[in-house]
């Protein structure tokens, strides 16, 4: 379900916006929707890289997969925050499961 905001922004975050949906031939709602997803995705990276924010955390966030955020991570130059620790860990969850 689809809802409605409203924001203000000034005037020279609303040419910026403009001019991206200007250039991309679209409405500057979708500019705007497109910014927020974008924003989204590098809100949940840093939280990833500043360790506010485990793997699962951080697809949350970001409204994708684990397995898209581990793709994405490695897209944007980020290293892992897992341990050896946690490999080991993930490993006996998988063995629970698998049995």
């Amino acid at each position: 379900m689809k809802k409605t905001l409203s924001v203000r922004i000034g005037k020279e975050e609303y040419d910026f916006v403009k001019r991206l949906a200007d250039e991309n031939k679209e409405e500057v709602s979708k500019a705007v929707r497109d910014l927020v997803d974008r924003g989204r995705l590098m809100y949940a990276i840093d939280s990833y890289k500043k360790g506010k924010a485990s793997l699962g955390r951080a697809a949350e966030l970001a409204g994708i997969s684990i397995s898209e955020m581990m793709d994405t991570l490695v897209e944007f130059g980020v290293k892992s925050n897992l341990e050896v620790e946690d490999y080991l860990e993930g490993l006996k969850n998988l063995e629970k499961i698998w049995k």
